[in-house]
C-alpha cells in the first residue's frame, strides 16, 4: 500500500514537471508569435499605390515574413531543441511508470 502511494506521487510529481516543460516551450511559441505580429508593419510595402502600373509583389511579403520567422526562430533553437528532449524524456518515463503502475496494486 505505501508503495503504490509513492508510486502515485512520485507520478504526480513527473506529470507537474512536465506540464512545466511543456509551459515553457508553450511561451517561447507565445514569445515568437507575439515578435512576428509586432513586426508585420514593417514588413507591409511601404506605397500602396501602383508604381509604373505594376502591383505590388505579393510573394515578396510573404517572403519577407518567412525570413523574418525563420530567424526569430534560429534564436531561440537551442532552448526549443533542449526543451522538446526533455519533454520526450518525461513523456517515456512518465510512461514506463504508467507500464509499471499494474505491478503495484
Amino acid at each position: 500500500m505505501a508503495l503504490a502511494h509513492e508510486h502515485r506521487r512520485q507520478l504526480s510529481r513527473m506529470e507537474e514537471e512536465r506540464r512545466q516543460t511543456q509551459r515553457q516551450l508553450d511561451r517561447i511559441e507565445r514569445q515568437i508569435t507575439r515578435r512576428m505580429t509586432a513586426l508585420i508593419p514593417t514588413l507591409l510595402p511601404k506605397k500602396t499605390h501602383y508604381r509604373r502600373g505594376q502591383a505590388p509583389d505579393p510573394g515578396a511579403f510573404f517572403e519577407r515574413y518567412r525570413s523574418q520567422l525563420a530567424a526569430l526562430t534560429a534564436e531561440h533553437q537551442a532552448e526549443i531543441d533542449a526543451l522538446a528532449g526533455k519533454l520526450a524524456r518525461q513523456d517515456q518515463a512518465i510512461g514506463a511508470l504508467h507500464g509499471r503502475e499494474g505491478q503495484w496494486r
